[in-house]
Formats: C-alpha cells, structure tokens, sequence
C-alpha cells in the first residue's frame, strides 16, 4: 500500500468515531482534519456493506480535499435480529428530522431482540471497516475488523458513544461505555481493522 503523507482527512461528522481515529493515528504522527472541520458534505451511504460505504466515503473526501482521506464505516451487528441493524445502525438513532439519539437506537435494539425471545441470544459483534483514498487516481484500499460480545440492558456507561454502553465485549465484565478508553481503542472493531491498516501501510 502506498504512503498517506503526513496530513489526513478523517471522512467523518460523528465526534466520537474523529476521536478515536485520531488518537489511534497519533503514534504515526499523522496530522488528521476532520471533514466536517473541512466543510466537506456528508455522502449519501448508500453501499450494501460497511465496506461499500467506507470507500464511498473516502473516495469522496479524497477528490474534494485533495489530501489522502480515511474513512469508517461500522455498525452493530445482532444475532438475534440477523445481523442488523448493521450498514443502517446509524440511521436507527434518526428522528423524522434526521437528528441522531442514541438512546432511541438502543432502546429499538434491545425491544427487539426481546420480541425475539430468550432462545434468539443477546450475542452480537461490532463491525468496522476502514477505507484509505488517494486523490485524483482513484486508488482505494478497505480492511475491516471486528468485535465479538453481548447485549446488555439498561445501558452503562458514558465513556463511549453509539451503541457502546450496551455492548460487553466477550472476555470482559464491562460495555464498551464503561471500559477506559485505552483499552477499548486496544480491543474494539476499530482497533482491529486499524492493526490490519497499518500492516498494509507497512508493506
């Protein structure tokens, strides 16, 4: 995979995932932007994978900055409900007027599942992948990563964002809005696509 340079757009509008993206480049020393702070447009996410959205993104916020661009797109992925809500968790927490509330969208899930009854499980998995675009070639590189665990009800934890006080990864008694940020940026969907990230930035 070629080199990104030392300035990066982080295709996102979503606080958190810039957050995380950012502290999980820093030991690089790759300056990130976020794309809202670029006054990029959010692209309508229309892939049938979180694959497809993820390069979407990035192809987009690479033509228009003009910079290397990366770009997440991940979800929550439930065994219960046959794996969504999936490539449309975010639009879960969306009201009529497109805002995003978060406790709607648990609070959706885990009604869910609960239609689904005890024998459905509470086991689902956090999905990411990762997109890096370069400008003007249309070059594109995707991995993805995940995470295995369960839901739980109500919601704990105010340390993450999303889904994340709902899910407990597997091997851990705490939700991903509990866990301290180090070791969930160590542990999480994210963290696992990022690993194979930089080993093909490596090669």
């Amino acid at each position: 995979m070629r080199p990104v340079g030392d300035r990066l757009v982080i295709a996102t509008h979503n606080p958190g995932k810039l957050r995380e993206i950012t502290a999980l480049m820093d030991p690089l020393g790759i300056s990130c932007v976020g794309a809202e702070e670029l006054g990029l447009p959010e692209p309508e996410e229309i892939g049938v994978t979180f694959a497809d959205n993820a390069d979407l993104k990035a192809r987009e916020a690479a033509d228009l900055s003009g910079l290397p661009a990366l770009a997440d797109d991940s979800g929550l992925c439930v065994d219960a409900l046959h794996g969504r809500p999936g490539v449309v968790s975010a639009r879960w927490a969306e009201d009529a007027g497109g805002k995003r509330d978060w406790m709607r969208a648990m609070e959706r899930v885990w009604r869910e599942v609960e239609a689904a009854g005890e024998d459905a499980g509470r086991d689902a998995h956090f999905a990411c992948a990762l997109a890096i675009a370069w400008p003007n070639d249309g070059q594109a590189e995707t991995v993805e990563g995940r995470v295995d665990g369960k839901l739980v009800w109500p919601p704990r934890g105010d340390r993450g964002f999303g889904y994340d006080p709902m899910f407990v990864p597997a091997g851990y008694d705490q939700t991903f809005g509990e866990l301290d940020p180090d070791l969930k940026h160590r542990i999480s969907h994210r963290a696992n696509a990022f690993a194979k990230l930089l080993q093909a930035l490596n090669e």
